[in-house]
């Protein structure tokens, strides 16, 4: 039995093979109608989600099988002072596989080890989102054509970002990689990442303050949040925060080809005006998402 717990758990190959059976089920989507039929899906979400929750429930039901689950831990016995142990052990019962999302740390990992059924994380805490980050080699794959040989610039919330730090990490296994982080000061990059998967793995790294300095010779553009409740001080915010807001005046010296990233939800860091840019890919990155789910779903079952 699988679990997905961290990307790290995948080997290169099985991603690769991850992806092309979503190609595949892109492509010829009734093939795929019947493939979990008779199987359940537990989405057991202690926190509050949209599309991570939707997509997996929408990947399920287009393979044939059925949900059930919990949006809130409020709606669940951990209300009670249930422990997730107990909650794995029970809902294992019920379902052929689970997808968690836990605000703790670490809480799906340990889930997995009470688990009858194979557990995937959905995002815990600040530490690891594996399967937005498949959904973004997807995305990347879908829109470049590869997954080597590019440059892609990381932008806002670079210390606190688990969909960053997933992705980074899932990056550093292909060839040619550059990388460039824009950040604040208050925001870079943790050391951890810094040192033990860039530097490590010898992947080409720059860091700046300024999007508009580094456009030109950006593959992809992965933007994210840059956070109020982050900053210590609410005039840094205030002084440094519509540096990292996507706008079309700041996209005039990028690449025709250039493809634009964001994990969602967004506020306001890339402004409604770049939706109709034909570089915009995140909205076609959600409906990626979906695809992927469904072929982690069919590996970890044992369906293909």
């Amino acid at each position: 039995m699988r679990h997905l717990i961290d990307i790290m758990d995948l080997s290169v190959e099985e991603i690769d093979s991850l992806i092309e059976t979503a190609n595949d089920i892109i492509a010829d989507p009734q093939l795929y109608r019947e493939k979990c039929r008779y199987k359940k899906l537990a989405t057991l979400f202690f926190e509050p989600s949209t599309r991570t929750r939707l997509s997996f429930e929408a990947a399920m039901l287009d393979l044939g099988g059925s949900v059930l689950g919990f949006s809130e831990a409020q709606s669940s016995s951990a209300s009670k002072g249930e422990s997730v142990s107990d909650t794995i052990r029970t809902v294992s019962c019920y379902a052929d596989i689970i997808a968690m999302r836990h605000p703790k740390e670490g809480a799906p990992l340990a889930a997995s080890y009470k688990s009858r059924v194979p557990v995937i994380n959905a995002g815990d805490g600040g530490h690891n989102h594996p399967t937005q980050t498949l959904t973004d080699l997807l995305t990347i794959k879908r829109e470049l054509g590869r997954l080597n040989g590019f440059t892609i610039g990381f932008c806002g919330d670079l210390k606190f970002g688990r969909t960053v730090h997933s992705l980074i990490s899932a990056l550093s296994r292909y060839e040619n990689i550059k990388i460039v982080l824009i950040s604040p000061d208050e925001l870079k990059i943790p050391g951890y990442v810094r040192h033990e998967i860039l530097e490590k793995n010898n992947i080409e790294y720059t860091e700046c303050f300024d999007m508009t300095d580094v456009m030109p010779i950006l593959d992809i553009l992965y933007m994210t949040r840059v956070q109020r409740e982050r900053f210590f001080n609410e005039d840094d915010y205030l002084r440094l925060r519509d540096s990292y807001i996507l706008t079309p005046d700041k996209l005039k010296n990028a690449s025709s080809q250039l493809k634009i990233l964001h994990p969602l939800p967004r506020v306001n860091e890339i402004s409604t005006a770049v939706d109709d840019d034909p570089r915009a890919c995140y909205f076609n990155q959600v409906e990626n998402g979906k695809f992927i789910r469904m072929a982690l779903i069919l590996k970890l079952l044992s369906e293909v």
